[in-house]
């Protein structure tokens, strides 16, 4: 594990103290936390980009796509429950 420093504003510093005693964790268990969260939503956000991007790149090479109607009606087959199969796409 390595070491890094933050410099933290005096109210940002008290309520991490704060939620550390509320949830009677350490100051730095909470940071480490805080961090982990940040990190792993960044990392989802910047992966469902580069798949919207592919995406697009794709429909612009090849003009395959669904409907929003399409779409809705599978994914509602699914919220249901029901073994739905991915419709096909078509230009």
């Amino acid at each position: 594990m390595a070491t890094t420093s933050v410099k933290l504003d005096e109210d940002l510093k008290r309520r991490i103290q704060h939620l550390a005693e509320t949830k009677q964790r350490s100051a730095h268990w909470i940071m480490c936390e805080a961090i982990r969260h940040y990190v792993a939503c960044e990392e989802k956000k910047e992966a469902l980009k580069q798949d919207a991007l592919n995406a697009w790149e794709t429909y612009q090479e090849n003009s395959m796509h669904l409907t929003l109607e399409e779409a809705d009606a599978w994914l509602a087959k699914l919220e249901a429950g029901e073994d739905a199969e991915i419709p096909k796409c078509h230009d």
